[in-house]
């Protein structure tokens, strides 16, 4: 074992003996729109938030494969603590693609979060030392807890063009809106920030194509480094974590529930003696393992491309996009073969059953993550077309 694997097994393990309190905690997290602070105090303790920083910051620097399991098992006892998790530890590594001055203040610490989002939906205006900041971001998930915000817009040159660049600014910088009013992932604080004239000085700001192509200078982490990702890509593969843990989820608490449950108005005593109670169960729990297999694979080919010091092919990306879509259909397939044969006391709002249901089911719609976009992307592949899309 590496001692990055043997790191990250143990914040997995730490995190695994967590899951009950999220579970607990996410009526609470419902409630005040964002994840209660003993969830974030629980996952710092963990690890979690040291495990996207590079080892000569004092990190963890986890292989894909090993950031997915912690998300995953995050996942399981909340989707939406899992969702904010998997976010923070993404911009974690989005700082990594910084020049090296920037990267020590970041990771100054040794362990960092950072919220953002990948919309250019504000404006930058160059200065003589940098560029003046204007505008704001719906969905900034995370942004409540963050240290620093992870932003895109655009500046204009010259010619007229607009030229989308991304910036990362300390948090306290933006101002966050109430506005997170929502039926499903409703404790991932996803309120919209704003910035109004925010300096923001040049090294912190970078151009999108060498951000998502990995070929920004000025850094020691350039190449082989087993790292090298690709932005949207990356983002697009951990994001699969989350679906995957929160289903296991309601997998697990649909059936710990289960044992010497009547079927109301029927004479079945027991739910599980019910042929088709172990249709669904067997059903959901394939379809789990399905998509288990299918995100092993693609995270598995993201991390050969990464460990031979190569950028992801469009293939690859494209790819990523696809199977996580189908990895995505699958487990929501099965959590709605789960909820189909729930009982009225699976919608009180106390269990967590109906909270992995809704979540998973809101969450699905993530334009980034959505199966029938990502579907339509690997099929113009397979079709010898263009995926007709720049993010990738």
């Amino acid at each position: 074992m590496t001692g990055s694997e043997t790191e990250s097994t143990a914040v997995r393990d730490a995190v695994r003996t967590i899951v009950p309190r999220l579970r607990d905690n996410g009526t609470q997290a419902e409630e005040q729109r964002w994840i209660p602070d003993e969830n974030i105090t629980l996952l710092e303790k963990a690890g979690v938030f040291r495990v996207g920083v590079p080892k000569r910051f004092g990190g963890i620097e986890a292989s894909l494969a090993e950031q997915f399991a912690i998300v995953t098992e995050i996942s399981r006892g909340c989707a939406s603590t899992g969702w904010v998790a998997a976010a923070w530890m993404e911009g974690a590594w989005v700082a990594s693609l910084y020049p090296d001055e920037v990267q020590a203040d970041i990771y100054a610490s040794g362990a960092v979060r950072i919220s953002g989002g990948l919309a250019p939906t504000a404006m930058f205006t160059e200065v003589e030392d940098g560029f003046v900041l204007n505008g704001s971001w719906g969905f900034n998930t995370g942004c409540r807890g963050a240290d620093w915000n992870f932003v895109a817009g655009v500046r204009e040159l010259p010619d007229g063009e607009m030229e989308p660049l991304y910036a990362l600014v300390p948090m306290d910088k933006f101002e966050i809106a109430d506005d997170w009013h929502v039926s499903a992932a409703a404790g991932t604080g996803s309120f919209t920030t704003s910035a109004t004239d925010v300096h923001v000085p040049r090294r912190y700001v970078a151009s999108a194509e060498e951000l998502v192509t990995g070929t920004t200078g000025g850094r020691a982490n350039v190449g082989a480094t087993g790292r090298n990702y690709g932005l949207i890509t990356y983002v697009a593969a951990l994001s699969i974590a989350v679906y995957v843990g929160a289903a296991q989820g309601a997998y697990e608490t649909f059936v710990e529930r289960l044992p010497g449950k009547p079927i109301a108005y029927t004479n079945w005593t027991d739910a599980r003696e019910h042929p088709l109670v172990q249709l669904k169960v067997a059903a959901a729990a394939n379809a789990i393992a399905a998509a288990e297999a299918l995100a092993a694979g693609f995270v598995q080919r993201l991390q050969q491309r990464a460990d031979a010091g190569e950028h992801p092919s469009v293939e690859d990306s494209v790819t990523v996009r696809g199977q996580g879509g189908f990895a995505l259909r699958l487990l929501k397939d099965a959590v709605e073969d789960l909820h189909e044969i729930s009982s009225a006391s699976a919608l009180v709002r106390s269990q967590p059953f109906q909270r992995f249901y809704r979540d998973l089911e809101g969450l699905s719609r993530h334009g980034m993550m959505t199966p029938n976009t990502n579907l339509e992307l690997h099929g113009r592949l397979l079709l010898g077309l263009d995926p007709d899309t720049l993010f990738l």
